[in-house]
Formats: structure tokens, C-alpha cells, sequence
């Protein structure tokens, strides 16, 4: 009776302590993290761990120089792109890549790598790389306690990836190509029941395209409502850029009177805005 007594007593205890280790939560040593960045006509991801200096040594004891680095910690660093980019001059094709680098004093390696599920840099083999570069550092004024990836600058066409860590700052040029897909949807929605004029006006004018298509096209958007205060403000906008001084006056003045009745402040002082400009009251 002993012995069984002392068996079950023992396979309770061991149930309790596999129960309380299933129950355990306890936080990452290095938090993960997921960053998602719009840039151009489709969208940038980064998935990384985020490791803490926590007092070392980052060139000897994290990041050692002239060595593959995963970016992170864990799991390989993985960027996805959902539309063609470059990476400082690269071209770089939509997908997902491993994002691994070569740190060093001055400079770092940036390496897109194909093969994305690995843990670290260990599996890693220089045959699967997509890509290579360097890119110089620079210095941060505020230490970065904790890794971090970014995304800064960012444009319809340009933007910047940094990576920072201790008082290391490292910089990717990425740009896209908007304008050609931009003017080539706009060519195609022209020959549809419903055109785009509001949007496609704004665009040439913001872009300097044609600006006599831009005012035909913001035209038309205004005579399709002559209470919107935006197309008065566009509208004038555009006349002014033409040096067309006394018809911007003309079309803020009718702007303000727009907004007025439909008690929007915004638009009574943007109108106001190009108003003053054109040298009207």
C-alpha cells in the first residue's frame, strides 16, 4: 500500500509540475515585432526580433563585424515587398526576402537572401542571395537601447529604411516607380462612363504635368457640384500656378462663399489662402 501510495503521490506531483510549466508565460528576452509601411502603388513589411544591448558590447558581442548578422534576433529578419522597388539603385522583384547584413565599423553589407525560414544566420549560404550592397553608417545622438527598424522620409516615390541600435544609425535609399503607373491608370480611366477629373487634375497639378489638361479636368469636376468648396480651392490652385492671378481671386472668392454655407473652416481659409496670394481681398 506504501509503494502505490508513494506512485500515485509521485505521478500527482509530476502532473502538477507539467501543469504548471504548461501554465508558465513569461516575455521574450527580444520582442518581436511587425511593421508594416505603405510606399508608392503597394506596401512594405518587416517582421524582426528585437534584441536589447542590455549593457554588452554590440560590434563584439551582438553584432560582431565582418560576420552575417540574422538583424535581429531569432528568427531571421524577413522584408516582403509587394511591388517592385530599389534599394539604392538595386531593382529588387515583389516578394519576401531574409534580410541579413555585414556589420562594420563604417560601413554595413545589406543582403536580400531567398531562403526565409531560418532560425538565426546559421543555415545561412552566400548561393541564395538576391542581392548585395554597402551602405555607410551614421551616428545617432540618443543611444538606441533597443534594435529597431524604421521606415523615414517617405514619399509617393522615395523613402528610407533605417536600421538603429546603440549610436549606429544605417540607412537604405528605396525608391518605386509611381509615375508611369499613376499616368498610365489615369489614360485608362479616362476612357470609362465615370473619369476620374478631381483626382487626375489634382495629380498633374501636383506633379507638373499639363497644366492646361489639369484646369480642363478640375473644371469638370466643379461643374458636377458647385457647392464643393475643394474644387473651387483646386480650381484655383491651378489658375494661380498658370499665372492666371485674377481668375484664382475669382474662384477663392467663390470657394469662401462655398464653404461659408457649408460652414467649413478648412476650406474658408484655404481658399483664403490662394486668395491672398492672388493679390484679391
Amino acid at each position: 500500500m506504501k509503494k502505490i501510495s508513494f506512485l500515485f503521490t509521485a505521478v500527482l506531483c509530476s502532473l502538477i509540475t507539467l501543469n504548471a510549466d504548461a501554465q508558465l508565460r513569461m516575455p521574450q528576452a527580444s520582442s518581436s515585432q511587425t511593421i508594416i509601411q505603405e510606399f508608392g502603388m503597394g506596401k512594405v513589411s518587416v517582421k524582426y526580433s528585437r534584441p536589447n544591448i542590455k549593457g554588452r558590447n554590440i560590434s563584439a558581442d551582438l553584432a560582431p563585424y565582418g560576420e552575417v548578422w540574422r538583424t535581429g534576433a531569432n528568427d531571421a529578419t524577413v522584408i516582403t515587398f509587394t511591388d517592385a522597388v530599389s534599394l539604392e539603385g538595386n531593382a529588387v522583384a515583389p516578394g519576401e526576402y531574409a534580410l541579413f547584413t555585414i556589420p562594420g565599423k563604417d560601413e554595413w553589407t545589406i543582403i536580400l537572401n531567398k531562403e526565409t525560414k531560418q532560425w538565426g544566420s546559421y543555415s545561412y549560404k552566400q548561393s541564395e542571395d538576391v542581392l548585395r550592397f554597402r551602405v555607410k553608417t551614421a551616428k545617432l545622438k540618443e543611444k538606441a537601447e533597443t534594435f529597431t527598424i524604421a521606415f523615414s522620409d517617405v514619399m509617393s516615390s522615395t523613402a528610407r529604411l533605417d536600421l538603429l541600435w546603440d549610436k549606429i544609425r544605417v540607412s537604405v535609399n528605396m525608391t518605386t516607380d509611381v509615375d508611369s503607373k499613376v499616368m498610365a491608370g489615369i489614360d485608362e480611366a479616362m476612357k470609362g462612363d465615370k473619369k476620374p477629373y478631381y483626382p487626375a487634375a489634382v495629380y498633374y497639378f501636383e506633379n507638373g504635368k499639363d497644366l492646361d489638361k489639369a484646369l480642363e479636368w478640375i473644371s469638370m469636376a466643379e461643374a458636377s457640384d458647385q457647392k464643393a468648396p475643394w474644387f473651387k480651392y483646386q480650381k484655383a490652385r491651378i489658375q494661380l500656378k498658370m499665372g492666371d492671378k485674377a481668375g484664382a481671386a475669382q474662384t477663392a472668392r467663390a470657394g469662401i462663399e462655398a464653404a461659408k454655407a457649408m460652414n467649413n473652416a478648412e476650406y474658408i481659409r484655404l481658399n483664403g489662402k490662394i486668395l491672398a496670394n492672388a493679390g484679391g481681398r
